[in-house]
């Protein structure tokens, strides 16, 4: 059993309450270990999260989520569950509300006038560094609104119940009073189905990848709504040489790429870049 944290890799002890780096003295997990932690993160149905184990996790309360590894069971190309559960990657959720507080002026297209939108703009970062919580505050600030700023409406897809944890439809995370969440649904469709129903003014996703996503976003663009979104890069260069990426680019669908760096220290700095990917500060 293994611990992940900022001071490194931990190991549970054999002595309880205690945590070791000797593998010696390491804890093993056995099979009743994960059969009962599936009983107890499922509530004793693992049934009722049928769809979920599909996906590959399981999001319990507090936003938290359980992804599941075992023997992947598949009828006719796709995955229908997972069996023979053996392997869990506990990911604990946490908020870093104000993170994103002196980011958001430059988000603004008329910063000071109350009631101006925002760009449409797209995070760029490598795994780590903070992007889905960086975004996260992004939306739950723009939805609130300021003294300075009307608050927006703001729909998020959340496929993969990473923004807002989402237990039971609902958020365990704030993103915000004027903030509708569509959880567990592909971002492409997802945001189609939002701009249909919600009449949102921002529609906010994560980790955009596919051609689907990108064809989302246009459609998105030319509805009149702002995008907030991500993608995993470490710069505009990265996004440039990924074929499906580069259309962003090409197209100039995003006004703002906010690129988010990190210092020797941990420190997280951060790159803003127009939609001609010309430094803005």
């Amino acid at each position: 059993m293994i611990l992940l944290a900022d001071g490194g890799e931990y190991f549970f002890s054999m002595r309880p309450g205690n945590l070791t780096k000797d593998t010696q003295d390491a804890y093993l997990v056995t099979s009743h270990d994960i059969s009962d932690m599936i009983v107890f993160i499922s509530r004793y149905s693992l049934f009722a999260f049928e769809e979920e184990v599909r996906n590959g996790f399981i999001t319990i309360e507090g936003g938290h989520r359980v992804g599941l590894s075992g023997q992947a069971v598949f009828h006719e190309g796709w995955m229908q569950t997972i069996r023979n559960i053996s392997y869990l990657n506990i990911r604990i959720s946490h908020e870093k509300k104000e993170c994103a507080r002196r980011l958001i002026p430059y988000l603004y297209r008329e910063p000071g006038v109350k009631h101006s939108g925002i760009y449409n703009t797209l995070l760029v970062s490598p795994p780590g560094r903070g992007k889905t919580t960086l975004l996260r505050d992004l939306i739950r600030l723009l939805s609130d609104g300021s003294r300075e700023h009307t608050g927006l409406k703001v729909s998020i897809v959340d496929e993969r119940s990473e923004i807002a944890g989402c237990y039971r439809g609902v958020p365990q995370n704030d993103v915000g009073m004027r903030t509708d969440v569509l959880d567990g649904c592909p971002k492409s469709s997802g945001m189609m189905l939002l701009i249909r129903t919600m009449s949102p003014q921002v529609v906010a996703v994560d980790e955009l990848g596919s051609k689907e996503d990108v064809d989302a976003v246009a459609y998105a663009v030319h509805s009149g709504c702002s995008i907030l979104g991500s993608v995993h890069a470490a710069d505009l260069d990265e996004v440039r040489q990924k074929p499906v990426l580069r259309e962003f680019l090409d197209q100039e669908y995003f006004e703002r790429y906010l690129v988010i760096g990190q210092k020797a220290d941990g420190e997280r700095c951060y790159r803003l870049y127009n939609a001609k990917q010309e430094p803005v500060c």
